[in-house]
């Protein structure tokens, strides 16, 4: 394990209400990726890219759960990322829960995300947050990260060339 890197450690609550630990996805590989679904640019380019990538994985993409954990729990319960989510990325689950069990998946993982006043928005906030993806072992172990600016092919080959 690397010195200070990520590690897949969460209690979150899925897209179908079901209670989910990274025990729950032992022996795949995760695809983890933070985000909010009132996110206006960089997430939804962020997962599009993404599900390009497994796409582009073809058989290899069988051996992956691609996660999309939000740091917006007030307006992400598991209904809104649901529909969200099979509306426009059904490739992935859709993680979230309490503000502290959020806290703890964003430590875990090392993401910046903290909440801002914004009179532009009908909610008056948005969260920003670092764009970066995570490649984690079947074991939970860090294997990769991605961020916003690499394209879809780079990230597709650094993935094919980490599974086995």
């Amino acid at each position: 394990m690397v010195a200070g890197a990520p590690v897949a450690r969460f209690s979150l609550v899925d897209h179908r209400g079901g209670q989910v630990s990274e025990a729950d996805y032992a022996g795949s590989y995760l695809l983890v990726y933070f985000g909010f679904t009132h996110c206006k640019v960089v997430c939804p380019r962020s997962l599009a890219k993404l599900s390009a990538v497994l796409d582009g994985l073809e058989e290899k993409a069988a051996a992956i759960t691609a996660l999309y954990v939000t740091v917006d729990p007030e307006r992400d319960t598991p209904e809104v990322m649901r529909t969200y989510l099979e509306a426009n990325h059904p490739r992935f689950t859709g993680l979230t829960g309490s503000p502290e069990q959020i806290d703890r998946a964003k430590k875990a993982f090392r993401v910046f995300a903290e909440r801002k006043a914004d009179p532009d928005d009908p909610d008056g906030y948005v969260v920003p947050h670092s764009a970066i993806a995570y490649l984690m072992a079947p074991d939970g172990a860090y294997l990769d990260h991605f961020t916003d600016s690499l394209d879809p092919e780079e990230v597709t080959a650094r993935i094919a060339a980490a599974i086995r």
